[in-house]
């Protein structure tokens, strides 16, 4: 992939990570707090939810003039998986389990062939 190290074409990838982050808090963090209101609980989601949409949609639009759309989006599949990890373990505690691990490098491996030329 030509001028992947170009810092131009990092930037959206860092925005999506730090899109995920605020989207997976958006539509999971809520779980850590099961006595809340739904009603809360959405409102608190939307507003988280906004942040994720501010670093999603630019970091997309950047990220057109270096990536595919397909490739764009592969990036913000894998990106949410390794989120997703990260968040399970230390957010809501929950054990990553060798079947999850295998069925992430599995999706993991299929999307690499969307970056192949």
């Amino acid at each position: 992939m030509p001028g992947f190290f170009n810092p131009s074409a990092l930037l959206p990838i860092g925005m999506l990570f730090l899109s995920n982050i605020f989207m997976t808090f958006a539509w999971y963090g809520h779980l850590k707090h099961k006595t809340t209101s739904i009603v809360i609980a959405i409102v608190a989601s939307w507003g988280i939810a906004f942040f994720e949409y501010c670093l999603a949609v630019p970091a997309n639009r950047i990220g057109s003039a270096h990536y595919s759309t397909a490739q764009l989006k592969t990036m913000q599949e894998v990106i949410t998986l390794v989120v997703f990890v990260g968040f399970s373990v230390f957010w809501l505690k929950e054990s990553v389990t060798i079947n999850q691990i295998i069925g992430f490098a599995l999706i993991a491996l299929g999307a690499s062939f969307i970056f192949r030329s």
